[in-house]
């Protein structure tokens, strides 16, 4: 009996000992957690209320730094465009203006350019910083990318320079072709000379002004508001039909081809306005007597069909360099060339915002010496793809009225001009085309491919 007590009060005053100790331990512990250390004390500050809520929500690339210059809190924006590397803030003129801030609790903006990550060309950002203090403690850094800005106010400033000089050349030769006429009054012979220099120079300044008034239509109006399927037959024949004067002079044979019964979806007047320009260009730069090709195809794409509209000619071909700049406006590949023919240098530029604002792309091949492919694509309108699949079973049904629905492809006024019939170039066939030649061929020069196979070099015709 008196062993058994013994042992309760053994086992007793143990369990008493034992949670003793881990209640001196538990206090102790808590009194570790809560006494400040010299690394909570730099590392890990509290933003303000409601702080975080509003930089995830800003546009501009946001950076909290603490008094250790230690980044408390960046946006992805930071990170995208390198301000933040390895916690730390990598951009050394921004890291002096938060410590400056820091120091005299001044708002400080500045505009920097930094160097673009991975590119490895120089190229620059452009980006306004601003920094403010954020309590007492930590620094605010808002970052903003003005490169995009700069480069649209590049754009129009270029713009209007070239404008000014466009419109100041037939401006001046018309006050000097005025002049002339007034000191030639008793010379009729003259006067009829110097009249009809004024009447071109003044042809030219309308098309300079129609063109500029096309272009800012183009590029702010939005051609699918009052959209409709459009025929691509009746597009080539219009283009056909506002080059026909031109080409008739020069000897150029207009050929067209291709798969029939096409239909694109969009405004009609601008496409026709983009169609032409490819081919008043084609007919401008051919020599005498050579060939000018207008080819139409479907071609399957993983969005949905695809039309392609290739405008091909025997010309004096693009140099490489030159490729990389015939869509900018006002730009010329042989200024001398465009004064002659009264081109304004705005027509590549109208095809690509055409053709970008209707969904698709313009592109380009060409060789020195060779010629030019200029192919639109554009989305297929669905309608047109159904009548296609229609015609082709009513076509199958007749042999007859398929050979001639083919002969009324062609442009009847095609075979009078040239002299011969408009099959007899390699853009109105129907078949698959084939790319250009390999790399060693002349034409492996240009270093976009063309879907269609590009005339052979120019010559004359028989």
């Amino acid at each position: 009996m008196d062993v058994n007590a013994a042992v309760a009060a053994a086992a007793a005053i143990a369990g008493v000992l034992t949670g003793v100790i881990a209640m001196l331990a538990l206090r102790f512990s808590e009194r570790e957690q809560k006494r400040p250390t010299r690394t909570s004390l730099h590392t890990d500050p509290v933003l303000p209320p409601g702080v975080d809520t509003v930089l995830s929500v800003l546009r501009s690339s946001a950076v909290v730094l603490d008094e250790a210059d230690a980044v408390v809190k960046a946006s992805s924006a930071a990170y995208a465009l390198g301000l933040v590397r390895g916690g730390r803030l990598a951009v050394e003129p921004m890291l002096q203006m938060a410590r400056d801030t820091r120091r005299d609790g001044e708002i400080r903006q500045v505009e920097l350019d930094l160097p673009r990550r991975g590119t490895g060309r120089g190229e620059a950002l452009a980006v306004s910083a601003r920094v403010a203090p954020l309590g007492s403690r930590l620094v605010l850094l808002l970052v903003e990318d003005l490169t995009e800005a700069r480069r649209i106010e590049a754009v129009r400033r270029d713009f209007v320079a070239n404008v000014s000089h466009e419109l100041k050349t037939p401006v001046g030769a018309l006050s000097l072709l005025s002049e002339a006429v007034m000191d030639a009054s008793d010379d009729p012979e003259a006067v009829q000379r110097f009249a009809g220099r004024m009447q071109v120079e003044a042809t030219r300044l309308t098309n300079l002004v129609q063109e500029l008034i096309d272009l800012s239509r183009v590029q702010n109006d939005d051609p699918l508001e009052d959209a409709e399927p459009v025929r691509v037959d009746e597009l080539v024949a219009e283009a056909v039909d506002r080059c026909r004067h031109q080409a008739s002079t020069k000897q150029i044979t207009m050929a067209t081809g291709g798969t029939a019964d096409l239909a694109v979806w969009g405004n009609r007047g601008q496409l026709a306005a983009a169609l032409g320009n490819l081919v008043e260009n084609a007919v401008n730069y051919s020599p005498a007597r050579t060939r000018v090709g207008i080819a139409a195809r479907r071609v399957p794409a993983p969005g949905g069909d695809l039309i392609e509209i290739a405008v091909t000619d025997q010309g004096i071909g693009i140099s490489d360099k030159d490729k990389e700049r015939i869509f900018e406006r006002f730009y010329r590949v042989d200024p001398a060339r465009s004064r002659a023919t009264g081109g304004t240098g705005l027509g590549l530029a109208i095809v690509k915002h055409v053709v970008a604002s209707h969904g698709g792309e313009v592109t380009v091949w060409s060789a020195e010496g060779q010629g030019s492919t200029f192919t639109l694509r554009l989305p297929e309108a669905a309608a047109a793809r159904e009548a296609s699949a229609r015609n082709a079973e009513d076509r199958a049904a007749d042999p007859a009225d398929d050979r001639a629905d083919d002969r009324a492809h062609q442009h009847p006024a095609l075979d009078d001009e040239a002299g011969s019939p408009a099959t007899d170039s390699p853009a109105s066939s129907s078949s698959s085309p084939t790319p250009p030649a390999s790399p060693g061929s002349p034409t492996s020069r240009s270093s976009t491919s063309s879907p269609y196979e590009p005339l052979t070099a120019p010559e004359v015709l028989p």
